[in-house]
C-alpha cells in the first residue's frame, strides 16, 4: 500500500507482466534471498547489504541486466545496486549472477524514485547510471519522463561529492532536455569537454534497448555529470 506521506501521482513507468520463464521464476524464488533487498522506508546500510566497504554504482532501470552483470564482473573491487521494476528482466540478471558466481550486486524491484527517497543514504553512491529509460516521446506523457528536476535532486543527494552520474538514450529530444536540465543544476558539473555530449563509454555492454535503437537507425547521446563537492 502506498505511504500516504510519499504520494505519487505520476509514474515513470507502466508495470508489464510480461513472459517470465521458468527459469526467471526459479531464480526469483531462490535466488531472491541472496541478492535481493526488500523495499523499506527504513534508509539501507550498504556495508552491511554487502558484506564490505566498497565503491558503490547503482544502475536505475537496468532492464535485462546485461551492462549490471558485466560491470560487475569486469570491476570485482566495486559494488552494484540495480533497480528495475519488471520482474522477469530482474529474473534474468539473478541467474546470470548465479552463473557467474558474482557477490558484488544487490538488486531492488521497485519504483526508483521511492527507493531514493527512501533507502539510500546521502552521500553513500559513487556513480549513477541511468541508460535508455523510457522517452515518453508524445508530448502529453513528457509528465512521465524519469529525468526531471526533482529525480535530479534525489540522485545528487545519493551522490558522494566527485560521483558520477551516466545517462544515456537513443531519443534526441530527451537528450537535449537532459543536457539542458543538468546543465541549469547547480549540484554537477558537466565533464564533456566544451560542456555538451560525452563520448560513449567503451565498457558499457550494449542492452536491448540500445540494440534496438541501432537497428532503427538512431544515434545514441551520452551524458556524463560530475557532483560537485
Amino acid at each position: 500500500m502506498p505511504d500516504p506521506g510519499h504520494p505519487r501521482s505520476i509514474r515513470s513507468f507502466v508495470t508489464r507482466a510480461g513472459r517470465i520463464t521458468a527459469a526467471q521464476q526459479r531464480a526469483l524464488g531462490e535466488l531472491w534471498p541472496r541478492y535481493g533487498i526488500e523495499h523499506d522506508s527504513k534508509q539501507l546500510e550498504l556495508s552491511v547489504s554487502f558484506g564490505r566497504e566498497a565503491p558503490r554504482t547503482l544502475e536505475i532501470g537496468f532492464g535485462n541486466g546485461e551492462n549490471l552483470a558485466a560491470l560487475a564482473h569486469a570491476h570485482p573491487q566495486r559494488d552494484y545496486l540495480g533497480i528495475e521494476v519488471h520482474r522477469p528482466g530482474v529474473g534474468r540478471l539473478l541467474l546470470a549472477l548465479e552463473q557467474g558466481g558474482l557477490a558484488n550486486v544487490r538488486v531492488i524491484c521497485h519504483d526508483a524514485v521511492e527507493v531514493l527517497e527512501r533507502q539510500i543514504a546521502p552521500a553513500s553512491l559513487a556513480e549513477v547510471l541511468v541508460l535508455f529509460p523510457d522517452p515518453w516521446p508524445k508530448k502529453r506523457h513528457h509528465k512521465r519522463r524519469l529525468i526531471q528536476a526533482p529525480f535530479v535532486a534525489l540522485i545528487a543527494r545519493a551522490l558522494a561529492p566527485g560521483g558520477t552520474l551516466r545517462l544515456a538514450t537513443d531519443w534526441q529530444p530527451y537528450a537535449l532536455e537532459m543536457l539542458t536540465l543538468l546543465a541549469a543544476s547547480a549540484e554537477f558539473v558537466n565533464l564533456a569537454p566544451g560542456g555538451g555530449f560525452s563520448e560513449r563509454p567503451a565498457e558499457r555492454t550494449p542492452t536491448r534497448f540500445e540494440r534496438r535503437g541501432t537497428r532503427l537507425g538512431h544515434e545514441v547521446w551520452d551524458l556524463a555529470f560530475r557532483r560537485r563537492a
